[in-house]
């Protein structure tokens, strides 16, 4: 009878995650849980807590579990049921009720901020493995391996590359280069990111309660704000658990002005995700927008006030692009997140769609049964299948939702649609935006108090049969127990 500790049939890959964002920091942490060796090749030269806040509940909660972390979320996150919109002059015009979230996975919505959430996460991967200062510049592969040149002339070589590097995703434009060569790029993915929205983000220091009494509240720590007629701008605020105010100031840009801003954009050579250029002159610009909810009965601040109390390396500018791509992978090469899909940040659905590909993706890199194009290909396929349809459905619902903060015309038709929706058809809209949450099959299941079952996650039963084996394996290689873990599945036969 053969000695069977020492075979291992399915030979793990080395990864190349290109960008440190939630996403490739999410796949890097599940990565390292199962010992898949990875490295994160980050071009920003140090880690920056850039960002408002953001929305995250029971999407997340079980994988954060998985990993040991959903008590230390749910200590620096705010709950929150509803969220509330008013005019300029300060008139109550729509509230939504978010309690559904709720009904579906047993935790309510929290309200987290972006930087804390991702000091979070970055506890998860050992410094050594995330490399900074490192921009992708081109990429090469054949049947056996990948290879990336960074900006430094170093060569990091690996059997799958993942590009996580954002909605202008240096690894998305050389798969593209080389797909248009060979005439096998769609021509919706050959034209250019539209958008037709600027943004201004921050986040105050820490706040007196006692000046602002509504960071107490946990009801409505979400308030959004639509300018006046004529004055192109909708802000919202946010109130997080540490007493901070996080705010975000959308620019709506016509055809003409939108084209000048990405003129401008690139004349400045801005193509990172939270960069920092021209946020001062928008301060300036936006100083004098009223905000009635918060501070004390009587005062009259301004969005200047919030500016004035956040530190400036906390503020910055950024262009929000919108779009779907129909191709995510080619060879040994995957996209995850905004290098695939960039949403409208209005449903709150970018930062969960970025994770949850992360976890679908690593479900199916630790199923590989082998490291050749064949079966690396077969995995990616089946990643995009499971991942493709909600993401177009996360943008769908990101754009219904802005159509109420971006006005004009489709935008009061949709705040008259929201103002008068019936309750039950909001709370099926609810509860269709959280359906999905996969969770890591390769780690122990979680039990949760969720009263509607997720949608099933074909990846996460692929991890977990694989799983179930692998465990059996190391439990009873004593006793012969070989493992076959083919392309379609896994297996076990006894000798």
């Amino acid at each position: 009878m053969p000695d069977t500790t020492e075979v291992d049939t399915n030979p793990k890959p080395t990864v190349i995650i290109v960008g440190a964002g939630l996403g490739g920091l999410l796949l890097g942490a599940l990565l390292e849980r199962v010992d898949i060796p990875y490295l994160i090749l980050e071009r920003a030269s140090s880690f920056k807590p850039l960002g408002s806040a953001m929305s995250l509940g029971g999407q997340v909660l079980p994988v954060f579990a998985q990993l040991g972390i959903a008590e230390k979320y749910q200590a620096m996150a705010k709950p929150y049921t509803f969220s509330r919109g008013i005019s300029e002059t300060g008139e109550s015009l729509l509230r939504l009720d978010w309690s559904a979230t709720k009904e579906v996975y047993g935790y309510p919505n929290y309200i987290v901020a972006r930087p804390q959430l991702y000091d979070l996460l970055l506890t998860q991967v050992p410094a050594h493995k995330i490399l900074l200062g490192k921009r992708a510049l081109t990429i090469s592969e054949d049947d056996e391996r990948v290879k990336v040149q960074t900006s430094d002339n170093s060569i990091y070589e690996g059997d799958i590359l993942v590009g996580a590097d954002g909605a202008y995703s240096a690894v998305r434009q050389r798969l593209y280069e080389t797909l248009k060569q060979q005439d096998r790029l769609p021509k919706s993915d050959q034209e250019d990111l539209p958008f037709n929205c600027t943004c201004l983000v921050g986040q105050t220091e820490p706040l007196d309660p006692e000046e602002f009494p509504q960071l107490k509240d946990t009801d409505y720590p979400f308030i959004f704000t639509l300018g006046r007629e004529g004055r192109p701008y909708t802000w919202t605020n946010f109130t997080t658990i540490d007493n901070r105010i996080c705010w975000v100031v959308f620019h709506h840009l016509s055809t003409e002005s939108s084209k000048a801003a990405q003129e401008q954009r690139f004349r400045h050579s801005e193509n990172s995700e939270w960069g920092p250029y021209a946020a001062l002159s928008m301060c300036d610009e936006t100083r004098d927008f009223p905000i009635h909810y918060f501070g004390k009965e009587g005062a009259n601040l301004t969005m200047g006030y919030l500016y004035d109390r956040t530190p400036q390396d906390r503020i910055s500018k950024v262009m929000l692009e919108e779009k779907v791509f129909k191709t995510w992978h080619h060879g040994r090469s995957v996209l995850l997140g905004d290098a695939c899909h960039k949403l409208n940040p209005s449903a709150g659905q970018g930062a969960v769609t970025a994770m949850h590909d992360a976890i679908v993706l690593a479900n199916q890199i630790y199923a590989l049964p082998t490291n050749t194009s064949k079966a690396i290909h077969k995995a990616f396929a089946e990643y995009q299948t499971e991942r493709y349809l909600p993401a177009i459905e996360a943008s769908q619902n990101s754009v219904l939702l802005s159509m109420i903060l971006s006005k004009g015309f489709m935008g009061m038709v949709a705040l008259f649609v929201s103002q008068h929706i019936p309750n039950w058809i909001w709370r099926i809209f609810v509860r269709r935006m959280v359906h999905t949450r996969p969770t890591f099959g390769a780690l122990p299941k979680q039990e949760f108090k969720e009263t509607v079952s997720p949608f099933v996650s074909p990846s996460e039963e692929k991890a977990r049969r694989v799983f179930e084996i692998r465990s059996k394996v190391c439990a009873n290689a004593a006793a012969g127990v070989i493992v076959d873990a083919a392309e379609d599945g896994a297996s076990a036969s006894v000798i």
